[in-house]
């Protein structure tokens, strides 16, 4: 059940078998939740951290005018609100993009793990560190980069975090956000995503046909990003 999120941790650092073992039966049950619907609310106070199996989803806070603002996308294998468990309470809301599968890893594990597994609590404190990093790299792109710029950093970002648990094929991968959610991401009119979008065509950059997005080549795309991929920091190593 939590093959994609141990396929993540691994790409930090190796896991033991004892270590796996323990991720495997950390999730206690596991719930369907339909597209469209809060994962979890704002003012929530989990007892529980929210593990990604299946699905897209995305962090959001919404302004009193009713205007969304996406400020992250989760994939399989991401603990949605990991931090919930130091923080207690939300002050943002996660949303199903798609039908999404997730687990419920409860609070009490994760104090476990933190007093007697003290290499896997690195590893997860490498994970929110991530969390983090992805945040900055989306600050300076909404402060920073043009609107083409911004699109194609995102593109990188969701094409490594996919490929880290095993969801691309070649350079290829499913990317299902409408042009809506897309401006909520970015910070755009649906009208300015359709021109960006079409822009990246021209350039031959990409081919985004449905749900299904290639990269036609990867090193213009990332030179036109000015994407650097040491945020995510996937390489192995000791933690």
């Amino acid at each position: 059940m939590n093959t994609r999120l141990i396929r993540k941790l691994e790409n930090f650092d190796r896991l033991s078998d004892e270590e796996k073992q323990f991720l495997e039966g950390a999730v206690v049950r596991a719930r369907v939740v339909s597209k469209g619907e809060d994962i979890i609310r704002e003012g929530d106070r989990p007892t529980e951290s929210t593990v990604l199996l299946e699905g897209f989803a995305a962090r959001y806070s919404l302004l009193r005018n009713g205007k969304r603002q996406i400020t992250g996308l989760h994939v399989p294998g991401d603990f949605v609100d990991l931090h919930s468990f130091l923080v207690k309470k939300m002050d943002h809301a996660v949303l199903a993009i798609t039908p999404c599968s997730v687990g419920f890893v409860p609070h009490e594990t994760l104090r476990e793990i933190s007093e007697n597994h003290p290499h896997l609590t690195r590893l997860l404190g490498v994970n929110i560190a991530v969390d983090a990093a992805i945040h900055r790299q989306w600050i300076v792109a909404m402060g920073r980069r043009s609107a083409l710029e911004h699109a194609a950093h995102l593109l990188c970002e969701m094409f490594l975090r996919l490929r880290a648990v095993g969801l691309t094929e070649d350079d290829s991968f499913k990317l299902p956000l409408t042009q809506a959610e897309l401006g909520d991401a970015l910070g755009l009119s649906t009208v300015h995503v359709n021109r960006v979008v079409q822009d990246l065509r021209k350039e031959r950059l990409i081919t985004w046909r449905g749900e299904t997005l290639v990269i036609d080549d990867w090193e213009r795309l990332q030179e036109l990003a000015e994407f650097d991929p040491t945020f995510l920091s996937f390489e192995v190593e000791p933690r």
